[in-house]
């Protein structure tokens, strides 16, 4: 008897499904030839768009499987929120209802992003203007905007989509978000730690649960991504201190009732503190043990380091390119004693197969051409993979300075086995910078100034400069340009054409002006990857044209040689750049020496001038920069050190906290200062990267410690006499160029110095 029930709705489904099939068969359409196709229901879209679409013409036989696929086509374009197919005889009637379309789309209440973040993010779920509504297609827009506050850690944000029809079959879309404030870290907590404080592992965090500079760093905001490279720096951070089995074995994130507060909770097991017994060497490592082991970073009798054993492998991979093996791999197998907690670590190398270079492909460069990036490889096309080549040719484009990151990528070529593919990406920075200056004074009346410089113009890679103006107090006209390939080989050559008038700014228009008028032609040729050599002549000239508050020296000066001085000074140089970046080093050394040399025409004398950087990386964030930059000057034949060739020192790119070019001799009777013949000049910085700035090196605070001095010559250089100061500052390479604040304050000075303690430049290293 209880099977009874279930035949009996057996029985129904049955009789349902009979006479759904018998009314099917009622409604089927017998084949027939189509005369003609009509639509109806087109506002907007175009007849051809359906037509396009219907897997049909006429002259076609027309059947219930054809119009079926017809509905489908329709229905997937997405145009039409409706199509129905009507046969009138031979006549076949497309029947459609269009979708209205989205005529606008309206913010309310947006304050946290910018408009134009959300209307790139619902264009790519298909909500646009212009483009058909579908209300599916807005409830995931909702969804969609709510997951971009999420990552603004905006849980309690509030969104409400409003649909307004306007004529001609259109709506208008309109987002009301009601923000709320953003949810905070108010605990983290970390569970099972023993070796290290709460304190000292949530040093190693970017979150946190807010500090003084959270309302820029936004720091205190939860998100999933920055827990995840937390928890990894956290892992780092272990592994880098012997805890060998060290890991992270969950982690709960719990927000308030009224979403406002977030508890970060993480669960840790530390494992035991293990020290490296030994390194032993197996596989193949081509006959060049002794090379290899000399490769080795970890340390014997230390605690066991990941960063150390990472480095191996790299330094083995490296060395293994050296020799064309870009496929070779190292596994690092460890042999863990737990009961004396020591671990020996088996490095099995297998350098596989030699490769080749098949492609170089170049990437990222929008405005640079392809063959300034080219031209700087030392890696060949068709040529066997040398890892060393390939890192060179990524330092030398880096330090073109033209771009803000450089990447090289090794790609295996399809169904082959000893070729690769090289692809270099390069992030393009701002190279040119304008300026555009006019003031107005009862002294000056109107002043001009213009400037343009490109060091990568019209993305050839040649620099040009051109530096205007009218200010009466210094005019200047300056034009530069340089083809750094001026032959293929590398010859580098600079022309200079300058006509600078310069008058000190006493407020006096009648005071002393010096005017200089010359041009130059400079080559450069390399004589190493990172060694150049240059030589080239200057012609100028030099009027000093008499006035008030004539310095006496100036006037013993023009006494003996007259108002007017010529000289044809021969340029020798020699520059070493071994910086892994031009734009921001941060290893590497720079060295530059220049020499002039004229022995003939009413100036004659040498002046020399030597520079040495060094960038140390102490860590991953902090750098630091030591820079020395000395000069020296000589009468020659008889002939005094000419005062308009004098060394200036003092503020930004010297001493700073002191005015530009006031650290050195000056004219006693009016405080002029004259410069000097000699010159010392030495910075030390530490440069840190910018709270929440991540791994931007374009943006950097830095401390530094300066001193130096201007002497003159036939003044005793004495280092008693130099000055020197201590401050911070801050740098940034910004679409106008290189941008430095500092604020200094002397260590040592005297009271007739001229102090300034907050300065700003463009364009300056030091």
């Amino acid at each position: 008897m209880k099977f009874f029930p279930n035949r009996f709705r057996l029985q129904q489904v049955c009789v349902s499904v009979l006479a759904a099939l018998s009314t099917m068969s009622a409604w089927a359409i017998e084949p027939f030839k189509l005369r003609d196709i009509r639509i109806e229901g087109l506002q907007r879209i175009e007849s051809g768009t359906v037509f396009a679409s219907l897997p049909f013409r006429i002259g076609d036989t027309y059947n219930d499987e054809v119009g079926a696929s017809a509905i489908r086509a329709l229905f997937a374009l997405g145009l039409f929120k409706d199509v129905r197919l009507d046969a009138q005889g031979d006549v076949l009637v497309v029947i459609v209802e269009e979708r209205p379309s989205i005529s606008e789309v309206e913010w309310v209440g947006l304050k946290e992003f910018d408009k134009d973040v959300l209307v790139k993010a619902l264009k790519e779920v298909g909500i646009s203007e212009g483009r058909p509504f579908d209300k599916a297609l807005a409830d995931k827009a909702e969804q969609e905007l709510k997951r971009q506050y999420i990552t603004r850690s905006l849980y309690g944000a509030e969104v409400m989509t409003t649909v307004t029809p306007v004529e001609r079959n259109r709506v208008k879309l309109t987002f009301t978000v009601t923000e709320g404030g953003p949810s905070k870290i108010k605990e983290i907590r970390i569970n099972g730690n023993q070796a290290f404080s709460q304190d000292t592992l949530k040093d190693q965090f970017n979150l946190d649960v807010g500090n003084w500079l959270s309302w820029y760093t936004k720091s205190d905001r939860y998100s999933r991504t920055k827990l995840n490279a937390d928890l990894e720096s956290l892992r780092s951070y272990y592994l880098a201190r012997g805890f060998l089995e060290f890991r992270v074995d969950s982690t709960q994130v719990a927000i308030s009732p009224d979403k406002q507060d977030i508890s970060i909770t993480i669960n840790v097991t530390e494992g035991e503190r293990f020290v490296v017994s030994g390194v032993k060497l197996e596989g193949n490592y081509l006959g060049k043990e002794d090379e290899f082991k000399a490769l080795v970073k970890i340390g014997l009798g230390q605690p066991f380091n990941a960063e150390t054993v990472t480095e191996t492998t790299k330094a083995f991979n490296d060395y293994f390119g050296k020799f064309g093996y870009a496929f070779a791999r190292i596994d690092v197998r460890p042999e863990i004693d737990r009961v004396n907690n020591r671990v020996n670590f088996v490095l099995q190398a297998d350098p596989s197969r030699r490769a080749y270079v098949r492609r170089i492909n170049v990437a990222g460069n929008n405005r640079t051409r392809d063959e300034v990036i080219r031209r700087e490889f030392r890696q060949l096309e068709s040529a066997w993979y040398d890892g060393d080549k390939i890192k060179l040719s990524r330092d030398r484009v880096d330090r073109l300075g033209f771009f803000t990151d450089v990447n090289i990528e090794t790609q295996e070529v399809p169904a082959t086995t000893d070729q690769v593919d090289l692809t270099i990406t390069v992030v393009e920075k701002p190279t040119g910078s304008v300026s555009l200056g006019a003031g107005f004074s009862s002294t000056e009346k109107v002043a001009l100034s213009f400037g343009i410089r490109q060091e990568n113009a019209f993305g050839s890679g040649n620099y040009l400069a051109t530096e205007v103006n009218t200010s009466r107090f210094n005019r200047t006209i300056v034009v530069s340009t340089t083809d750094p390939y001026f032959t293929p080989e590398g010859i580098s050559r600079t022309i200079d054409l300058f006509h600078r008038t310069n008058r000190p700014y006493l407020g006096d228009l009648n005071a002393y002006s010096l005017v200089s008028s010359g041009a130059g032609l400079r080559f450069g040729v390399p004589f190493s990857e990172i060694d150049t050599v240059f030589f080239g002549v200057n012609y100028e000239q030099t009027t000093i044209n008499p006035g008030t508050n004539l310095p006496n020296a100036y006037v013993e000066y023009i006494q003996q040689f007259g108002y007017s001085s010529n000289s044809l000074p021969l340029t020798v140089g020699w520059a070493r750049d071994g910086r892994d970046s031009a734009l921001v080093p941060n290893r590497g050394m720079l060295q530059r020496f220049n020499a002039d040399f004229s022995a003939t025409g009413d100036s004659r004398y040498i002046r020399s001038n030597y520079q040495i950087q060094q960038y140390t990386p102490l860590s991953k964030k902090f750098t630091l920069a030591l820079n020395a930059d000395l000069g020296w000057g000589q009468g020659v034949s008889g002939r005094p050190y000419p005062l308009f060739k004098n060394y200036f020192v003092g503020g930004l790119g010297s001493v700073r906290g002191f005015q530009q070019s006031t650290l050195g001799p000056s004219d006693s009777s009016n405080s002029i200062f004259l410069g000097g013949a000699k010159k010392i000049v030495m910075n030390a910085e530490l440069l840190a990267p910018f709270p929440g700035a991540g791994s931007d090196r374009t943006l950097r605070l830095f401390t530094f410690a300066d001193t130096g001095r201007a002497f003159g010559e036939n003044e005793k250089v004495s280092l008693k006499e130099l000055r020197s100061s201590f401050g911070v500052g801050l740098s940034w390479i910004s679409p106008m160029g290189p941008l430095r604040f500092s604020y200094a304050v002397p260590l040592k000075r005297q009271d007739t110095d001229k102090i300034q303690k907050l300065q700003f430049q463009i364009g300056t290293s030091f």
